[in-house]
């Protein structure tokens, strides 16, 4: 089995206890996170060999972050130590109508002024079967986007299947930015992910017949925009998340894989909303593992539904699940009756 290459920011995330707002809180809890890490903890939970590569200052905050990804199983040996921080995001968790709000800070963080001599991507992807990356990296700067680039043609140059979510975050660039510079890089990608948004916002692909606000989303809809996706950059395979938000606490939550011209679309769930953030990386996470491990289409997409389904019930980024309690959520036990 060879490595599962993640790429991208890790930052501290600083929230209020419970669902207190930001203006309210008198103290903050701390965690690690960030859209390639989570998809790396994921996959080191699934029993791969998961690695992460970023840039991050050489300070305790950083030796406490790796320690952290350690201890889910994580390669870290591969992050390079320089730049002046880490970055940090507050997440205000929504409830009931209130949407659930995040604060970026993490302007001139060490990853988003690294440059391409940073990494030896010939020594990175050594051994390796998988890269991963989202499109919130390349929309840090100039500079990660030329990392993302360079570490794209590399990984393809060793024949390392390549996968990117495209997690269109309007805080850090405009549509017309991300356009340009993803259509530049998702000439390399092998799997595509994202969301209604990120299709529409990046590339302007739209779902016809789909109101995610008021829960009705259009399976021929989305049948169309994958098929777009996939002949626009000859992309093999296509995965979207398909959300519809009742209320900041409650959820329609499934998804679509697009495979060799055919769509195969997973179960639905009515999700109660612990925290949200991360469940769109625990889709990519779960999907990423069943691919690799030879799921059918049907299965591999349910498999990822599944677990992200899952994740919503978790606090905090990372997914901690296992492959057993997926499983049985995908084949049918979602009672949630205590295990005894």
């Amino acid at each position: 089995m060879g490595k599962f290459v993640c790429f991208g920011e890790i930052m501290a995330r600083l929230n209020p206890l419970g669902y207190l707002r930001v203006v309210q809180a008198e103290q903050l809890e701390i965690s690690y996170a960030g859209g390639e890490a989570n998809v790396a903890v994921s996959l080191a939970n699934y029993g791969k060999d998961a690695s992460f590569v970023t840039k991050l200052p050489d300070n305790d905050l950083t030796k406490s972050a790796l320690r952290k990804l350690r201890g889910y199983g994580v390669d870290v040996s591969d992050v390079v130590l320089g730049g002046e921080r880490m970055g940090i995001y507050f997440v205000e968790k929504g409830a009931s109508q209130r949407a659930s709000k995040v604060i970026y800070d993490r302007k001139y963080s060490s990853i988003s002024m690294a440059k391409p001599e940073d990494f030896d991507w010939d020594k990175i992807f050594d051994g390796a079967e998988w890269f991963h990356f989202t499109g919130i990296t390349p929309a840090l700067s100039d500079e990660a986007a030329e990392v993302c680039l360079e570490a794209c043609k590399k990984a393809k140059g060793k024949g390392v299947k390549i996968s990117c979510d495209l997690n269109y975050r309007n805080k850090l660039w405009s549509s017309e930015k991300a356009g340009q510079v993803m259509a530049g890089l998702m000439e390399y990608v092998d799997v595509a992910i994202g969301n209604e948004e990120d299709c529409e916002k990046v590339f302007g692909i739209k779902s016809e017949g789909t109101n995610v606000t008021g829960g009705s989303l259009s399976k021929e809809g989305y049948t169309v925009v994958a098929e777009t996706l996939s002949k626009k950059f000859n992309i093999p395979t296509v995965a979207i998340t398909l959300r519809s938000s009742l209320s900041a606490s409650d959820n329609k939550w499934a998804g679509m894989l697009y495979v060799d011209g055919k769509s195969y679309f997973s179960k639905e769930y009515l999700v109660h909303i612990v925290d949200r953030v991360g469940g769109g990386d625990s889709f990519g996470g779960g999907l990423i593992y069943a691919l690799s491990s030879g799921y059918e289409p049907q299965k591999a997409i349910e498999f990822a539904v599944a677990a992200s389904c899952l994740k919503h019930s978790i606090e905090h980024d990372f997914n901690e699940v296992t492959i057993d309690e997926v499983t049985k959520l995908m084949d049918g036990d979602g009672s949630g009756r205590v295990q005894r």
